[in-house]
């Protein structure tokens, strides 16, 4: 059975697992090896913890989606980071994560579009987020979502690898009108 809920601190330790595995997996080939192989699982659950934690006196929400009452992947959203947006009409999914076993049976399809609903209904109508240039299959998966690239990139820093990261964007509908 699958389920979707709030993430609460007590994930914690579910989340980091997913965030650790996933990155691991989805950017092998992509961000060097060193900065992968260095991730650690109990180093990322006390930063969940501490984030979790905050997340409740804020706009930012981490949703968990469950199969058989096991944390299988998270998503993160908030108002947008950018400053060339606007935070009151723009939120931001800033993470998303399966547990790579959970991959392609269509939980990320599931956690996305509930993600999309509760900003949607919280006000906002857009939703951006960032990818990696070079990630093919993640940029498709957006794709797939309702996302395109609106024309942003900025690089970033992985180990001693320099990498592009493109913004994609989602027109969230109107509401009384269908989309």
């Amino acid at each position: 059975m699958r389920n979707i809920r709030l993430a609460t601190v007590g994930d914690s330790q579910a989340i980091a697992e997913a965030h650790v595995l996933g990155w691991r997996a989805a950017y092998r080939g992509i961000v060097p090896d060193i900065v992968l192989d260095g991730l650690s699982v109990d180093a990322r659950a006390a930063q969940w913890r501490g984030r979790l934690d905050e997340a409740a006196a804020s706009e930012r929400r981490a949703w968990v989606i469950e199969v058989d009452r096991r944390v299988q992947g998270f998503a993160v959203t908030a108002p947008t980071r950018d400053e060339d947006d606007d935070a009151a009409r723009t939120s931001e999914l800033m993470a998303i994560y399966l547990h790579p076993d959970a991959w392609g049976v269509g939980l990320g399809r599931e956690l996305v579009s509930h993600a999309l609903a509760d900003v949607h209904t919280r006000g906002w109508r857009e939703v951006s987020l960032w990818v990696f240039e070079s990630n093919a299959r993640a940029r498709r998966f957006y794709e797939k979502a309702g996302f395109a690239g609106d024309g942003g990139r900025k690089s970033v820093t992985q180990g001693d690898k320099a990498l592009i990261e493109v913004r994609c964007r989602r027109v969230l509908a109107t509401p009384g009108v269908a989309g």
